[in-house]
């Protein structure tokens, strides 16, 4: 009699630990930036709230540095659900929302004012639903800040014609390339990991990036010392989820993913802000000379950039200049 009780008890609970295991979900998510990296603290923390909010029941398992893979691979494992969140660049996005290449265009905000609230109010809101909506298999779920680029070379540059002849690195995109040669220099296109060995050999002349960037790839020990701030690219990132995944959830957890997402938007920009005045510092610090300098002409220089990439987006590019 005790031993059948015993069997009938391994039994019940046999059956229950198949379905204490399906009561967790953990989210893997995806980032190329290394540990402690504004965007990747952002979503950390999202975890967290979400870990209390469910009492345990979904948690969000963090994989920084691109150690799932590069974008690319990334966001194709998100679209099969193999990975269920990644924060990743709008370039990715592009061709299935053509809308947000809107955002790639030189000087498309004024600044870094401008571009929060951009992605904060109606047009932001409207973007992460195209993509939502789109064949892309990928919910968005939010916005993140990418910083504002700016031109580091080894002669300084404070116009348009400082630049000329200089070779300056610049995104593998068409868009970045023209941007760089309508600001007068000469854009390359070239891989990011072969920015340093090209700076310090003469390759090329300069390249633009953010100053958290700039540090962390050691930019800054190359002889291109001299920080121009253009802020000619202001670009947003994109927080998304697989729409494999988001269909397991019921409509309360995916209100409140969306909820602490939201959340997340508004921290990273803080850890952002101060990353950003840390970094400076250290420039600074290092040697690096910063020039402030009068962004018209170089605005005034794109025009024609935005006038080829925008036409077919006219009337959300007005959208974006009326926002105050």
């Amino acid at each position: 009699m005790k031993l059948q009780r015993r069997l009938i008890a391994s039994m019940v609970l046999a059956a229950l630990l198949p379905l204490t295991a399906q009561a967790q979900t953990v989210l893997k998510s995806h980032d190329t930036h290394p540990a402690g990296y504004p965007t990747v603290v952002a979503v950390e923390n999202m975890g967290k709230k979400l870990d209390a909010a469910t009492q345990g029941r979904i948690k969000v398992q963090m994989f920084p540095g691109a150690v799932l893979g590069q974008e690319k691979e990334a966001v194709e494992q998100v679209q099969l659900g193999a990975i269920q969140m990644a924060r990743i660049s709008l370039g990715v996005i592009g061709p299935v929302v053509p809308e947000v290449d809107v955002f790639n265009m030189p000087f498309v905000f004024r600044d870094i004012k401008h571009m929060r609230a951009v992605i904060d109010g109606p047009i932001g809101d409207e973007l992460l639903a195209k993509v939502t909506a789109s064949p892309a298999r990928l919910v968005g779920l939010g916005w993140m800040d990418g910083g504002a680029r700016s031109l580091y070379t080894k002669k300084p540059v404070r116009t348009p014609a400082d630049l000329k002849g200089q070779k300056v690195r610049m995104m593998g995109n068409p868009l970045f390339v023209d941007t760089m040669n309508a600001m007068g220099g000469n854009g390359i296109a070239m891989a990011y990991g072969e920015v340093f060995t090209s700076l310090q050999t003469g390759v090329i002349d300069g390249a633009e990036n953010n100053p958290p960037s700039y540090f962390t790839a050691n930019h800054y020990t190359t002889p291109a010392k001299y920080y121009s701030q253009t802020n000619h690219l202001i670009i947003p990132e994109i927080l998304v989820m697989s729409k494999v995944a988001w269909d397991k959830l019921s409509p309360a957890d995916q209100a409140l993913v969306k909820k602490l997402a939201r959340e997340a938007q508004m921290e990273q920009r803080q850890l952002w802000d101060k990353s950003v005045e840390e970094y400076t510092a250290k420039l600074k610090a290092a040697g690096v000379e910063f020039i402030n300098i009068d962004n018209k002409p170089f605005y005034d220089a794109t025009e024609p950039v935005r006038q080829k990439y925008g036409a077919k987006h006219a009337d959300l590019m007005k959208r974006i200049s009326e926002v105050k």
